[in-house]
């Protein structure tokens, strides 16, 4: 018989942690850390393999199922002394999804399942707090709601905000027990009036609902998007996670948290992360509530007005770092913990690697090796060659001036100005569009990824560093803002207010990520600039890496930046982006447009200059690496004008009438200009454009030649022979050979050379 469900808790587990692939990555972890004796929940997993075997089945389930889940919800009742569906005594669950790989925010999770209106009287009467129960119920009602039922979110939340505008309050820990309890009969009614059928009372009519629901989150939108951005097979399938219910939301001794066991921005080995007191888990990543500090230091750094969990829950504290030291001596790596504490006991209910930036990656890669955790070897191969990139992000220029309107979290780092955009849908349409947008939200949620993505920066009023804006932030390499608590979002009006001043939709703004700042129009950014623990992972690299690799490089200011990073010449040297500004594009215009060989020798004498000193520049840097250089390749439509403006200008340089180049240019049109008169065909046609870019070629190679002290010798020059195409001619440039060097039938247009 198939095993479809693994059962954990009580310091032993059937899975582990190497077993991802089938308990996904929350599944595998909660196994492991009750392997290693870390306080964990009870509860079980249900495979990736059964999310597949639903969805083959069309939403069904093998009859096998359902004995396996009753024997592993028997030993969670054994563990804890509870009984699911019992009106005294309740057990509730949890009900999360667990892919192989973090999808953060992405699919659905509901908490406290298997209350009802019996049980939530029995959780009322064990915990001696009604408050406490209702409000559980009220928390249930909603994600169910929401997450299975179908019912939309924003009811509830506009349910709860007018009962606070009621009774007169801000904020949720405001309200009472009967408060709550006149919020489940709103919830309930909302549900009956948009399902035409009540809220479900039924414990395993409601735990085979989520189960179908996290199942069937597996292909929402959102995370469709989310594995296409992150090359994410569709047949991994996701895992449920079923695990005994911890409460931070039981008064001044619980609360819920999300810590790093390293700074995720920067790398530094420090406890990072924030908790809420009276709170539970979906409360933190929300941004309901701005979370507080986990460290005095923290606190004291930020500002922050209410005490870290240092100062409030000193021996809570220390036992939390006594897990992350646990955990990254176990997982030799950064992790990233979601943690409750229930009336002052703490328990664990997720960790995984966490999410960096490129210069965390680096600086925990290497201080692991410093401290014996990792060889260099596996440090090389814990940092994602992509994310590199974000080394590049630029910072702001410190001398430019700065017009500060608000201040938030530092969540995400780099530095970025664009307009404004208030939602996912106008941030993508407009980056379509070539504009550089900041989106702004309130808070974001996983609907707005592909507008995330899109978008050059991220800017919530709130939230805070481990809240989704940041987390997906950190994870695309952008800059992100959270938690600026003093502006003002309406998103209907398509504005936002702080401090007296109006921001519409489409005004410039800027953001910091590395600091908080949000600054009102454009200020000048500066290249970043690569840290030693970047030369000492190049290094590494170096010492047990097996090829080399040389470099797409059009421009000496690429070549530079690619000799910079390690590169051994440069496979590639597209000569056509050479051409691409000022008065060479003029030039080339003129070459393309005449309609003589004398008219394009001309112009083609004004671009050999240019050509030799790129060559000769190109040349210096490379010191004797090979350098590969393709001659002009593209369609001659690419350099034509187009405007008004730069036919006035070839006109002008050609003493011509603008009306007879745009004839000419019309002349030169082509049905397939990618199939059509480019390369080798350009060649034949034209064969002085070659001739051009070869003499620039040779003679920058032998000037640089004769300033290393290393002339060249023995090397031929090739064009095509003017008559008869099928033919190359070969001379000698610096000292003649033996015999000319004659190739017949040359089927491509190439420069070569022989020693």
């Amino acid at each position: 018989m198939t095993q479809w469900v693994y059962s954990f808790g009580d310091g032993a587990a059937e899975g582990t942690r190497d077993m991802k692939n089938l308990l996904g990555g929350k599944g595998a972890n909660l196994a492991e850390m009750s392997s290693i004796g870390l306080p964990v929940p009870p509860g079980f997993t249900i495979t990736t393999e059964m999310c597949g075997w639903y969805y083959d089945h069309g939403g069904r389930y093998p009859d096998t199922l359902d004995e396996q889940i009753s024997t592993a919800l028997s030993l969670i009742e054994n563990s804890v002394g509870a009984r699911f569906g019992d009106a005294e005594n309740p057990l509730l669950v949890s009900v999360r999804s667990g892919a192989r790989v973090s999808m953060p925010g992405m699919m659905d999770t509901v908490l406290n399942l298997g209350l009802n209106d019996k049980t939530v009287e029995g959780l009322a009467n064990r915990s001696g707090d009604p408050r406490f129960a209702w409000d559980s119920y009220r928390r249930f009602i909603q994600m169910y709601g929401d997450v299975v039922l179908g019912v939309a979110h924003h009811l509830f939340e506009e349910a709860l905000e007018n009962l606070k505008l009621d009774k007169g309050v801000d904020l949720d820990t405001d309200l009472d027990a009967d408060d709550w309890r006149d919020l489940v009969d709103i919830y309930k009614q909302e549900v009956k009036t948009h399902l035409g059928r009540p809220f479900p009372q039924d414990p395993q009519e409601q735990l085979w609902g989520a189960i179908s629901a996290v199942f069937g989150s597996w292909k929402i939108d959102r995370a469709k998007v989310y594995r296409r951005l992150h090359n994410i097979p569709e047949d991994w399938g996701t895992a449920v996670n079923v695990q005994a219910m911890v409460f931070g939301n039981m008064g001044e001794t619980s609360a819920t948290g999300v810590a790093f066991t390293r700074n995720p921005s920067t790398g530094e080995r420090m406890i990072y992360g924030e908790f809420l007191i009276n709170a539970q888990g979906e409360d933190v990543v929300a941004g309901i509530r701005t979370p507080q500090y986990l460290t005095r230091e923290a606190r004291k750094n930020g500002n922050g007005a209410k005490p870290s969990m240092e100062e409030a829950m000193p021996e809570v504290f220390a036992q939390l770092k006594g897990v992350f030291q646990t955990l990254e001596t176990h997982y030799r790596d950064m992790q990233d913990i979601e943690f409750t504490v229930q009336n002052g006991k703490l328990w664990m209910l997720q960790t995984r690697s966490g999410k960096r930036t490129a210069n965390a990656a680096l600086k925990i890669a290497v201080d692991m090796v410093a401290e014996g955790l990792i060889t260099e070897e596996e440090a090389v191969m814990r940092v994602d060659p992509a994310a590199l990139d974000q080394l590049l992000h630029p910072t702001l220029d410190p001398n430019a001036q700065r017009d500060v309107i608000a201040i938030g979290l530092p969540a995400s780092p780099g530095a970025a100005s664009g307009t404004v955009a208030f939602t996912a849908d106008e941030a993508e349409a407009r980056a379509k569009e070539g504009e550089a947008v900041i989106l702004v939200r309130v808070e974001t949620s996983p609907e707005d990824i592909h507008g995330m993505h899109a978008a050059r920066g991220i800017l919530t009023s709130r939230g805070g560093m481990t809240s989704h804006a940041a987390v997906v932030a950190r994870g695309m390499g952008r800059p992100c803002v959270s938690g600026a608590g003093s502006l003002r979002i309406d998103m209907k009006a398509g504005e936002m207010t702080v401090g007296g001043r109006t921001i519409y939709r489409g005004d410039t703004i800027t953001i910091d990520g590395g600091t908080g700042e949000v600054m009102a129009g454009h200020v000048p950014t500066l290249k970043a600039e690569l840290t030693g623990d970047f030369a000492s992972l190049m290094e590494w690299a170096d010492r047990y890496r097996t090829m080399a690799v040389r470099t797409n490089a059009d421009t000496p200011h690429d070549t530079e930046t690619a000799r910079n990073f390690g590169a051994e010449g440069i496979g590639l040297c597209r000569t056509e982006h050479m051409f691409f500004e000022g008065d060479r594009i003029i030039a080339v215009r003129q070459m393309i447009l005449a309609e003589d060989e004398e008219g394009r020798r001309r112009a083609l004498d004004k671009l050999l200059p240019y050509q030799r000193q790129d060559f000769s520049e190109i040349f210096r840097i490379m010191r004797g690496l090979p350098v590969t250089i393709r001659l002009l390749d593209p369609p001659l439509h690419e350099f034509l004008p187009r405007e008004e403006k730069e036919f006035s200008e070839v006109a002008m340089a050609m003493h011509v009438n603008a009306e007879h180049l745009r004839r000419r240019a019309l002349d030169l049109t082509e049905a397939n200009p990618m199939l059509g008169h480019r390369g080798c065909r350009l060649g034949i046609a034209y064969p002085e454009i070659y001739e051009m870019q070869a003499r620039a070629i040779f003679e920058a190679a032998l000037a640089v030649g004769e300033e290393f002290g290393a002339p060249l010798h023995r090397k031929s020059w090739c064009r095509w022979w003017p008559r008869n195409p099928n033919w190359l001619s070969c001379a000698s440039v610096s000292k003649p050979l033996r015999k000319p060097c004659l190739k017949k039938k040359a089927s491509v247009s190439h420069i070569w050379w022989e020693a």
